[in-house]
């Protein structure tokens, strides 16, 4: 897994590949259980962009 001194912060990627990053994202909501909580949604979000190398900070 990466290091947190080697994640890429979200608002340093271009935006064609954030929206990438926010589809491939989206297809793989569909296989967890939905949420109402906020809370949980950004960092579900957050975990799964740090497996890919990227930071991201609200």
């Amino acid at each position: 897994m990466t290091t947190a001194d080697t994640l890429i912060p979200w608002d340093d990627l271009p935006v064609a590949q954030q929206l990438e990053l926010r589809e491939q994202y989206g297809n793989y909501l569909d296989d967890l259980p939905p949420t109402c909580s906020l809370e949980e949604k950004v960092e579900r979000f957050r975990a799964w962009l740090a497996e890919r190398g990227v930071s991201y900070e609200e």
